[in-house]
């Protein structure tokens, strides 16, 4: 007994003096993956202006290896702070602020209703406290429509859980990172490829954002955690196999990344089927898996295709594998993000600067790889309402006049009071007198167990006592408010890009027509017929004289609201708006369009 207990004094002291033996960390980055090494890295080879990248991208910079984050541990808190929830799909709307910044028109889906969300807080107006992986709570709002004057009634779904914020841990993550080098990276990040502009010396390219926002987002893994890399371009190159963070030499492997050059062509498909292989020889479960998949590209309907990229992630996601898209540039094709955010524990990101990426990692890197939720559905049962329209799901489209579906929801910061993104909105049509709203919820949790959840809620004949309408919170107007505004910006979108792109034949129409359709349910509307190439060159941006009109009218029923909310967080679309005001169409008279189509003024 005293044998063995002067042996763990010795290993103890051992341990403590710094003399145990430490896991032996490799560089296991493969540069002889492609025989175009060269052009892809320059090994051993780095310039000052790489190691400065190096440490400006790095906290303690090029000197010595960066401790990995500790993983997180419940602490005791004087309140205990519960996480929020959001929906997948979108998680901002950068790239559409950025192409308006930048002069261009956005791409349709670059803003979408749950990416609008999720840059903002919401009282979800829960009663109560909740001690479930789920808690749905409900407000009502009945209001006249700005423009029509017509009625309507709204519902919003707060997302709720029970979940403590210090209690919140993620599981140990086998993450493969599947970047794109293809010569379009080498483009400047804010003008489009096939515009054929050249690159300023003084802008970063997108190689640049892409390779300096994987650094900043490889600070939040932890020892028990799993790396790999793939590269493509024309082709898949594994350089880096799936191997923990303990023993593998981080350093050396930023080194690597920053290094990277651009070249080639692109096969998306490729690069992706090359990261899935490496989930065939690790053990997937009781492990987060993931792939972040890093693009500037324009992926055309082919990608669609069950055995393309967006079929491939489809078929991952059942097998547990779940996907982060993020896109680079402002070219970036937007409109992939319908598909994206159909995907169970899909979500997709834009990056405009790896500084403001960087920031958002250090606060939702663990909540973008941890999934909680999945296969809600919300059936609504009453004989005199049905489901008419829904914001903040990505599928939407896939509602009916009772049901409403969402394939995933992730964890968000909560303010305390608010949950960040945590909120959908669905508009109802009134069918009947009956005012009783049965709301039956069922979802999953990630281990396929299914929960339900029923409430009822009455409208109880709401009338308009306030100029603007009732609302039964502030949430649920907010929630309103960007709901108006996604759809304004959506509608004029797809006006303006008729006359760029796409060819199509216009008549002059005054204000009072688009008023018909400014607001409509873009989920319902017909979209002109898209270009079949994904070859696109930019729209410069310009608002009609129709739009400039109809834009001054939503400002000033947007400051209104934004003062009766006491919501500074507002101004972020409200300095869109002022924007697009100072925008009009060409003043040369043989180039004036208007950018409506005649088969919408209905």
């Amino acid at each position: 007994m005293k044998k063995l207990l002067l042996f763990s004094l010795i290993f103890s002291l051992f341990t403590v003096t710094g003399f145990a033996k430490k896991p032996k960390k490799i560089d296991d980055w493969d540069v002889n993956a492609t025989v175009k090494q060269k052009n892809i890295i320059k090994k051993h080879r780095y310039s000052k202006q790489l190691k400065h990248r190096i440490s400006s991208a790095m906290p303690g910079g090029v000197g010595g290896d960066i401790a990995p984050v500790a993983p997180m541990v419940a602490m005791a808190a004087p309140t205990a702070k519960k996480i929020g929830l959001a929906v997948g799909g979108a998680k901002d709307t950068d790239n559409f602020i950025e192409n308006i910044k930048q002069g261009y028109i956005p791409k349709i889906d670059a803003i979408t209703y749950e990416g609008t969300y999720y840059q903002h807080y919401f009282d979800t107006g829960l009663k109560g406290e909740c001690k479930s992986l789920f808690c749905p709570s409900y407000s009502k709002a009945v209001i006249r429509d700005i423009y029509t004057g017509d009625k309507h009634y709204y519902l919003s779904v707060g997302l709720n859980s029970g979940i403590n914020e210090s209690d919140f841990k993620r599981k140990n993550l086998n993450l493969v990172v599947v970047l794109d080098i293809s010569g379009s990276m080498g483009s400047q990040f804010d003008r489009y490829y096939y515009d054929g502009k050249k690159r300023s010396a003084e802008n970063k390219s997108k190689m640049q954002i892409a390779t300096e926002s994987i650094v900043a987002m490889l600070e939040h893994l932890k020892p028990n955690d799993s790396l790999g890399v793939v590269l493509f371009d024309d082709g898949a190159y594994p350089v880096k196999p799936l191997r923990k963070i303990a023993y593998t030499n981080m350093k050396a492997i930023r080194k690597h990344i920053l290094a990277l050059r651009e070249r080639g062509g692109t096969n998306w498909s490729a690069g992706y089927k090359a990261g899935l292989k490496y989930f065939d020889r690790v053990k997937k479960k009781g492990y987060e898996n993931r792939i972040i998949f890093i693009t500037d590209a324009m992926p055309n309907s082919g990608e669609l295709n069950k055995n393309r990229l967006f079929g491939l992630a489809k078929k991952a996601s059942n097998r547990g594998i779940h996907t982060t898209f993020i896109g680079v540039g402002v070219d970036f094709n937007a409109n992939l993000v319908e598909y994206v955010s159909k995907t169970k524990g899909a979500n997709y990101y834009s990056v405009h600067s790896s500084k403001e990426f960087k920031k958002r990692m250090d606060k939702e890197f663990d909540y973008m790889v941890t999934p909680l939720v999945y296969d809600l559905e919300l059936k609504l049962a009453s004989r005199g309402y049905k489901i008419d329209a829904v914001y903040g799901s990505p599928q939407a489209k896939l509602s009916t006049g009772r049901i409403m579906k969402v394939n995933t929801l992730f964890p968000s910061a909560n303010d305390a009071k608010r949950n960040k993104g945590g909120v959908i909105l669905l508009r109802l049509k009134k069918t009947g007198n009956a005012e009783d709203i049965r709301l039956s919820v069922s979802y999953k949790n990630t281990k396929g167990k299914k929960y339900r959840n029923v409430q009822k809620v009455h409208f109880m004949h709401q009338t308009l006592r306030e100029e603007n309408g009732y609302y039964d919170n502030r949430g649920i107007r907010k929630a309103i408010l960007l709901a108006q505004y996604v759809t304004l910006m959506k509608n004029w979108m797809i006006d303006a890009r008729a006359g760029c792109n796409d060819k199509m034949e216009y008549l002059y129409q005054p204000p009072v027509q688009i008023m018909r359709r400014c607001m409509i349910y873009t989920p319902v509307r017909p979209i002109y017929p898209k270009l079949k190439t994904w070859e696109r060159r930019s729209c410069k941006l310009q608002v009609s004289q129709g739009y400039q009109k109809i834009f001054s009218l939503f400002r000033r029923h947007y400051t209104h609201e934004m003062k009766q909310l006491r919501d500074k967080s507002l101004n972020k679309e409200l300095n869109v708006l002022n924007r697009l005001l100072k925008h009009k169409s060409s003043s040369n008279k043989e180039e004036k369009i208007d950018d409506w189509q005649n088969y919408f003024g209905r």
